[in-house]
This record gives C-alpha cells, structure tokens and sequence, in this order.
C-alpha cells in the first residue's frame, strides 16, 4: 500500500467508507486515504456497512466483495438507495468478469482487484469515466497473482490442501510443493 499523497480534486464533500474484513488493510487505506483528503468512517462487515451507509450516506465508498457476513454488494444497494450520487469501488481478491459485471450492474463505479494501492483507488474513485487509467507502476508478476489467489483459496479451505487442491482442480503434491516455497515478489 503506497502512502504518496496526492492532490486530487474531492469535490463539496470528502466523506468516504471503506468497507473491509481485513482489519490491517482497512487501517492502511484509512490512513492513506485521509492523508489524500477524505474523511473517512470504516466499517468491517456488511451490516456495519449498510447501517453507516443508510444513517450517513457518503459521497465515496471502497467495498470489499467478500465480507465475512456476506456480500459487499448489498453495502453498493444500500448506499445506492440513499445516495444516487456517491462514487463506489468495489475491491476483491477475485478478477473474475462476472463479478465485475455484476458490481457495475448494481451501482459500482468502478472495480479493482486486490491489492490494490491507495493511489489505485483514489483515481478510481476520483476519475470522470473519460478514457482508460494509466497503467500501474509496479504491477504485481503473474507468478505473484498465482500465490496470492493460490493462499486465498488455502486460508478459505480452512488450511485444508486437499480440499484446496480438490477445488484449484490441481494435484495435492503439486500444491504442497507450491505451499512449501517462498512466495514470488
């Protein structure tokens, strides 16, 4: 997570929530998003997201796909519901197009696959929809996305690699030997 601060115009009004289940990357992109000028309330569940964004709509919210309690989207309908006008990114570790899709369709400006940093998200939150962004300075190696997908799925399987590989449709062995080394930088 880069902490650069950059000026970008805000608009009126600078609040913004940001919607995670991974406590350390929510302080993070908090911290970071301030320091670019928001105002930021963070929340760490869908009902925590929906009750914020119902009682004090913002005019950006960050929403992770995923949340322990349930889908990130219902936070994008609650918000969209009370605050036609509010910029949503939707974050998730998942770059799946259906997904993309189906966070547009609901109200989502825009969408980002983790990890993303907070000059990502801050010009998704910020752009005006004319032409592509640039591309990302350091983006992240095909090997490193593999890892970070691979461990994603292991920590959901509960640690369980056979259940893991079962679901990766790959070779138990292979993916303990995949486990055993270092992730790729």
């Amino acid at each position: 997570m880069e902490t650069d601060s950059e000026a970008l115009p805000l608009g009126d009004d600078p609040s913004l929530l940001i919607v995670d289940d991974d406590e350390a990357f929510l302080r993070r992109l908090g911290k970071a998003m301030e320091k670019r000028g928001f105002t930021v309330e963070l929340a760490q569940s869908v009902a925590e997201g929906r009750a914020a964004a119902t009682s004090r709509p913002p005019a950006y919210a960050v929403v992770d796909l995923r949340l322990e309690d349930g889908n990130g989207l219902d936070v994008v309908e609650a918000l969209r519901a009370r605050r036609p006008d509010s910029r949503i990114v939707v974050l998730t570790g998942y770059g799946a197009i259906a997904t993309a899709v189906a966070a547009v369709k609901i109200g989502a400006t825009d969408y980002l696959s983790k990890p993303a940093d907070a000059n990502e998200v801050a010009h998704a939150l910020l752009s005006t929809g004319e032409g592509l962004p640039p591309p990302p300075e350091n983006p992240m190696s095909a090997d490193r996305v593999r890892w970070e997908h691979i461990q994603r799925v292991y920590e959901q399987c509960d640690r369980n690699v056979s259940e893991t590989a079962r679901r990766l449709n790959m070779h138990r062995r292979t993916l303990q030997r995949i486990l055993a080394k270092r992730s790729p930088r």
